[in-house]
């Protein structure tokens, strides 16, 4: 399951948007802000506690804010498509490489926590699957083939698996667990708090919102 829900997530959105093709992305706000939510509280509730009772938490904390860092330069080729905000221009037809390769890097990143933490894995998967309509949308709106948009749909899918089975089989991750861990969750702070502020129509929260915030915190909990 570890492997196969993520790839499915993916590919399964794909297929949701390739049959329906819906144009408005509104729909998905609320998912994204759940997804925001619950990605946040399961960093703090599972990943924060382990690396801050590590010998030398700040040592962590260095490597948190290298996490954030490197989510930040990542979306400057991404142009935010990790948050569910494609700012992209969608006139070419070429495979936009820089969006790939930047997407690739990040789910790879966020599989490596899932073998320790298989709550984690629940959290990847509602992260994945708005951020997998939007995109599908972006691609399948371009001027790109469609045979081009699956193959980058399909290999995006097979970037977090890829984490995972890297952490499970490298002993190069268990020598440096904290600081990976930490890594990872500095990724994670910087996109689920930029998704739910991003989420919010004018920045401003209404109970609909905030409601189903408050839901992803307590699933997480009580996960």
């Amino acid at each position: 399951m570890n492997y196969l829900l993520p790839i499915l997530a993916v590919l399964l959105s794909f297929a949701f948007i390739f049959l329906t093709k819906p144009r408005a992305r509104k729909e998905v706000r609320l998912l994204l802000a759940f997804s925001g939510a619950f990605l946040l509280a399961l960093t703090v509730f599972e990943l924060l506690p382990e690396v801050f009772t590590s010998p030398d938490p700040k040592f962590a904390g260095i490597f948190i804010m290298l996490g954030i860092l490197l989510q930040i330069f990542l979306e400057f080729f991404s142009k935010g498509a990790e948050h569910g905000h494609v700012h992209m221009h969608n006139e070419t037809n070429n495979f936009p490489w820089l969006l790939f390769i930047s997407l690739s890097l990040h789910s790879f990143l966020e599989g490596i926590p899932i073998d320790s933490h298989h709550s984690i894995l629940y959290g990847i998967i509602v992260h994945k699957v708005p951020i997998a309509l939007v995109l599908s949308i972006f691609l399948l709106h371009s001027k790109m083939e469609v045979y081009l948009a699956f193959l980058f749909m399909l290999f995006f899918s097979m970037m977090t698996p890829l984490g995972t089975f890297f952490a499970a089989n490298s002993s190069w991750v268990d020598n440096y667990y904290i600081p990976l861990t930490s890594l990872v969750i500095g990724v994670f702070l910087h996109i689920s708090t930029v998704i739910l502020f991003e989420s919010s129509e004018g920045h401003s929260f209404n109970i609909r919102k905030l409601s189903v915030i408050i839901l992803g915190i307590a699933v997480a909990y009580f996960i």
